[in-house]
Formats: C-alpha cells, sequence, structure tokens
C-alpha cells in the first residue's frame, strides 16, 4: 500500500539526473576565481595562448591552463572562456553611401551652390544628399521651372569659388531643356541632368511598389497622367509615396545619381 506521507515506495530505485552543465564564464579583468586543486585564488590579471594567470592578495602569481570546469566561482564550478574579439564596426554609411561624419556640424555654406527645377527635386536631393551636403557646405535651390535659367545663372555671377551647378530633368536630345541648357555655359558653371520626364520617375518603380511608370501620351500633364494611371487622386498624394519610398541612393535610378555627384563634386572642387 502506498503512504500518502511518502508518495512512491521510498525503496525504489530513483532515476538518475543528467548533471548541470558547467556554465562558461567569459574572462575580464579582476574576476577573482580559484583553482580548487591547489587552492589558489587570485584576481585576472592576464590571458594569453597558454592561459590565465592569477594573482593572489598577496601579489603571488600563478599560470593555470584553460580547461573545462577548472575554477571555481563563487564556490561554482565553471569554465573560463578568452573573451570574444569584437569585430571592428564598419563606418556607418549616409543615404547617398558616402562615409558618415558622426556629430559633424554643418559647414557655413559655400558662395557655390546647386539649383534644381522644383521643391520635389530639392526634397529628393536632401532625402539622399541631405548629410553630405550639409558637411560640405552646398546649399540646393530650387528654380521653380527651367525656363528662366538664362537669367538666374546670369544673376548669380559664377566666378572662381563661386560655382554655378544646375540639375535638369528630361535632358535629352531635341528637348526644350537640353536648348535651354545649352545657353549657359562657362568655366564656373556646369548645367547636367538626367534623362527621366520628371524627378519621380529617377525613383525606381519597385520602391514605389508599381512594376513600372506609366506611359502618358505627349502633349498631357505627365504627373496627373502617372495619377489616372495609378489611380491616385491627386499628385500631392503621389508625391508623398514617392518621396516615402526613398530611404537611400539604392531606391535611385543611375542617371539621377551620376547627376547629383557630378555636381557636388564640381561645386566642391
Amino acid at each position: 500500500m502506498r503512504s500518502r506521507d511518502y508518495g512512491r515506495d521510498v525503496l525504489a530505485p530513483s532515476a538518475k539526473k543528467a548533471p548541470a552543465p558547467i556554465p562558461v564564464v567569459e574572462i575580464e579583468p579582476d574576476l577573482v576565481v580559484e583553482d580548487p586543486v591547489s587552492g589558489f585564488c587570485g584576481a585576472v590579471v592576464g590571458v594569453d595562448t597558454d592561459g590565465v594567470t592569477l594573482e593572489d592578495r598577496f601579489g603571488v602569481r600563478r599560470l593555470f591552463p584553460l580547461e573545462e570546469g577548472a575554477f571555481l566561482l563563487e564556490g561554482r564550478r565553471v569554465t573560463l572562456a578568452r573573451p570574444r574579439r569584437a569585430r571592428p564596426a564598419g563606418p556607418s554609411r549616409t543615404a547617398s553611401g558616402s562615409v558618415a561624419v558622426p556629430n559633424a556640424p554643418a559647414r557655413v555654406a559655400r558662395a557655390s551652390r546647386i539649383y534644381v527645377e522644383g521643391l520635389h527635386d530639392a526634397a529628393l536631393v536632401e532625402r539622399v544628399w541631405g548629410d553630405d551636403l550639409r558637411v560640405e557646405g552646398v546649399v540646393v535651390e530650387p528654380l521653380d521651372g527651367v525656363d528662366e535659367l538664362p537669367v538666374i545663372a546670369a544673376a548669380f555671377r559664377p566666378g572662381p569659388g563661386r560655382r554655378l551647378g544646375v540639375l535638369v530633368d528630361h535632358l535629352v536630345a531635341g528637348s526644350k531643356e537640353s536648348r535651354i541648357a545649352a545657353s549657359v555655359t562657362g568655366e564656373h558653371v556646369l548645367v547636367t541632368g538626367h534623362p527621366y520626364v520628371d524627378i519621380w520617375q529617377a525613383v525606381k518603380p519597385a520602391a514605389v511598389g508599381i512594376a513600372a511608370w506609366p506611359q502618358v501620351p505627349r502633349g498631357q500633364p505627365w504627373k496627373e497622367g502617372v495619377c489616372r494611371a495609378l489611380g491616385v487622386r491627386e499628385p500631392a498624394e503621389m508625391w508623398r509615396r514617392v518621396l516615402a519610398a526613398v530611404d537611400s541612393y539604392s531606391d535611385l535610378e543611375v542617371g539621377l545619381l551620376r547627376a547629383v555627384e557630378e555636381l557636388i563634386d564640381f561645386v566642391t572642387g
């Protein structure tokens, strides 16, 4: 008959318990451990390929091999392990892929400038190259259209230490933009651009979550045509979607990347 007081039969063979695993402790300076064989107790003062060196309270030092369960820590058997080497952290990068300069204050603005066609162009350049431009002290300003570029370039008065860089949309042979760009020349002026109809199109479709940018018939406003094709109510809503899709240079087409990098090099050279 099984007793309620004793539970199971006290004479029955007990199940063997698996031994508890010996904890591994990473070596750190001044860690105090004991060698149970010799009774030597001391703080860690060094570790090398031969083992760990302990120093007791009298200043006596002894070297012990690093073997499994060879030491006592606060009376508990442990295995000491060499500290793991932390991988050197690679330099952080800006959204443009440049090496970041942590905590760098914005540089006083240069006399040189970069002009872009509109507010959307300026916002996209800021999103990807903003950190770089602040470190370099380069200001980006919108033109509100490329038609007045010759007048604005003349008023800017480019010269040594006062370079003018201009980013133009749809800079392809035979376009209105290419004809205007060709009229603005000079040693201290660089007008370059990308082949896309609008700066929106310089964002990769996959980043925006579409298969491709819609084909808009010539003669129709491009932004409005895109919105109709994608079922978006108005351009402002679509622009918020486009800008939010850009996290880094990898979300942009090569044509825009090349043009902006060339302009930054020019105005800071």
